[in-house]
């Protein structure tokens, strides 16, 4: 849920079992929607129905876990380079592909119910983050809450954050909702970074430790989930650390196979996927649905998660390879409120470090 890969102006090396754990996190993100919008255009559930109820505690905050590993080298830089890699960045990536996924379902809004009910629904997705562009409109706000509290104690701001996920917070708006449910993760990635390396490399060095812990945390996570209890307070916040740890585990045990090597990629390029996993997802749904040449609705869920994550994987490469239409997953320049002196290499969207 940023890629939360680097800004273009990092040149710290990348941690593998990072991209791991992020292309973890992407692929159960995709799995989501597919699965979730096959079910409701059916009308009926599938099996991935209850993969995607397993990972419900642990799929969103292991991301933002992540998003915030990478804040201590760059929350003191100055405001306006701040600002320009955590907010404008986003900001950019936001509106751009607002309008592109906009663009499948305004016309027919416009049909229906004029001009002014796209507009009205342009200037509320300003306001309250459109689909499943959420992700990305709330990272900036994470970012900017990290720079105004930076001197205030560590502990004062968890408890602080830890409360409002505890509260469970619904008032019908997203931003508040989702920002008083996520903000924990993000300060405990920034705040506790040195201490889930140190165990993604423990974990590493004490594999069997390692693996029995994890069937024990599935175990735990399952019967909370199917048990009903999952979303209480403090046990939903309990759920969510150990689940992103769960994943921190897993990433840290298969990073460097061959096996991994697919999520590595797709974690390196997640923000690419989040980006663009609508289009092809609903496209592919919208096919089998409607052929019926696959009757299981768990297949089908799996088929659409699959063009979900390697569609847009497809589409970076090409435009990475031809040059063409780069602006889709590079941020143009002109759109750059604080442009370095010296040149800097932008390989593709880089979300921040």
């Amino acid at each position: 849920m940023t890629s939360i890969a680097r800004d273009a102006s990092a040149t710290t090396p990348r941690v593998d079992w990072v991209d791991v754990a992020k292309g973890i996190c992407i692929v159960l993100v995709v799995m989501m929607h597919s699965t979730l919008g096959v079910e409701k255009a059916a009308g009926a559930e599938g099996f991935m129905h209850y993969a995607v109820a397993f990972a419900r505690p642990f799929r969103m905050p292991d991301f933002f876990l992540i998003s915030g590993l990478f804040l201590a080298l760059v929350i003191d830089r100055d405001w306006r380079l701040y600002l320009d890699r955590k907010v404008v960045h986003f900001a950019y990536f936001y509106l751009l592909w607002l309008v592109i996924q906009g663009a499948t379902k305004w016309p027919g809004l416009a049909i229906d119910e004029g001009i002014g009910a796209v507009v009205h629904q342009f200037l509320v997705s300003l306001v309250d983050p459109f689909g499943t562009l959420w992700f990305i409109y709330l990272l900036p706000i994470f970012f900017v809450f990290a720079k105004l509290v930076r001197r205030l104690p560590p502990l004062l701001v968890l408890a602080f954050a830890a409360l409002l996920e505890s509260l469970q917070v619904h008032t019908g708006w997203m931003v508040p909702d989702e920002f008083c449910a996520r903000l924990f993760y993000v300060m405990l990635g920034w705040y506790g970074a040195p201490r889930i390396f140190a165990f993604a490399d423990m974990v590493r060095g004490r594999r069997g430790l390692a693996l029995a812990g994890l069937v024990a945390w599935a175990l735990i996570n399952g019967a909370a989930v199917f048990g009903g209890v999952a979303t209480l307070p403090v046990v939903s916040l309990m759920l969510g650390v150990a689940g992103a740890l769960a994943i921190v585990s897993v990433a840290a045990l298969i990073a460097g196979s061959s096996a991994a090597e697919p999520l590595r990629y797709a974690g390196e390029r997640s923000i690419v996927v989040y980006l663009a996993f609508f289009l092809p997802m609903a496209a592919t749904r919208a096919v089998l649905l409607k052929t019926g040449v696959i009757s299981d609705l768990g297949w089908v869920s799996v088929i659409v998660t699959t063009v979900g994550v390697v569609a847009p994987l497809a589409l970076h490469w090409l435009v990475m390879k031809t040059g063409w239409a780069k602006f889709l997953f590079v941020r143009p320049q002109a759109f750059h409120i604080d442009r370095p002196k010296t040149p800097l290499r932008e390989t593709g969207l880089q979300p921040a470090r």
